[in-house]
């Protein structure tokens, strides 16, 4: 196949190629090695989108997007949407893109995107924010990214991620989110100086620290939540939320359960308070997006 380059719906430059080696798809390469967060050995940084809704998502929002790699169907599909985006989009058949992705995408498009400036803790409490999620130790990636498709879903500002949390750009977690992580803002805290000030922030802008757990004496969400702004503390799967976070919270609460289970996967019980918190406690209904 000769190289084609050509613009359509715009902007947007389509190049067919079949060739594996290609250098220009280098960035889509074997993703199941090369997409790693930042901090880790021969981690790029870059956000990765899969299928049309998720690249849609990520052309509106505030990563700038690289380059998309696709099928020449999902490519059309898609022409219209980003025709403002000056970037190349390489169509190749699929079984070249099998090959340089490392596996076989039932989705058929990935894109590519530089992160955007995260805001900090203060930014991110401040202004209008009534109802915050506060994470702790959720390291497992398509946990984090459920949790950011509830948190866009039922209406909550904004993620704050503490000590012991995966990367909410990751790969996996984009797209368990179905790329709602990319629109809901959120500020990292990782270290355990920078998360005991985090948390003193988040006080001082006046959310009661309210912490989930199924421990002995906590009281049910809905009897503790009144109409203060509330920064929902969530732990890890397996322990919950650290000694030291639950000696920073202000209530202990918990979502009743039925006799002889005591927890929910941290998204359901994400979800479920989420709820509690947006739609039923101030009538929030989340605004129709694609």
């Amino acid at each position: 196949m000769q190289w084609d380059t050509l613009r359509v719906a715009g902007r947007l430059q389509l190049i067919y190629t079949d060739d594996v080696g290609d250098e220009r798809l280098d960035e889509f390469r074997d993703l199941t090695t090369a997409d790693r967060r930042p901090d880790r050995p021969g981690g790029r940084g870059l956000v990765i989108a899969e299928g049309t809704v998720v690249v849609r998502r990520l052309a509106d929002s505030p990563y700038p997007v690289r380059a998309l790699l696709g099928v020449q169907r999902r490519v059309d599909e898609l022409a219209g949407d980003l025709a403002d985006l000056d970037v190349p989009a390489y169509v190749t058949p699929a079984d070249v893109m099998a090959d340089v992705v490392g596996f076989h995408l039932n989705r058929g498009v990935l894109a590519t995107a530089d992160r955007a400036p995260q805001p900090s803790v203060a930014d991110l409490v401040g202004g209008g924010a009534r109802v915050i999620a506060v994470l702790e130790g959720v390291g497992d990636h398509e946990n984090l990214g459920a949790l950011f498709r509830n948190a866009a879903a039922l209406g909550v500002d904004g993620v704050l991620l503490g000590p012991g949390c995966s990367d909410p750009l990751y790969r996996r977690s984009v797209r368990v989110s179905m790329g709602h992580v990319l629109r809901v803002p959120f500020a990292v805290a990782s270290g355990p100086a920078e998360w005991k000030a985090a948390l003193e922030t988040v006080r001082e802008a006046g959310f009661r620290l309210a912490a989930l757990t199924p421990r002995p004496g906590s009281v049910p969400l809905w009897e503790a939540a009144g109409d203060e702004k509330v920064a929902l503390m969530l732990g890890s799967e397996g322990h919950g939320l650290s000694d030291e976070a639950m000696a920073a919270a202000d209530v202990a609460v918990s979502v009743p359960m039925a006799d002889g289970v005591d927890s929910l996967n941290v998204a359901t019980t994400g979800a479920v308070a989420f709820y509690e918190l947006t739609v039923r406690r101030e009538g929030v209904v989340a605004d129709a997006r694609r």
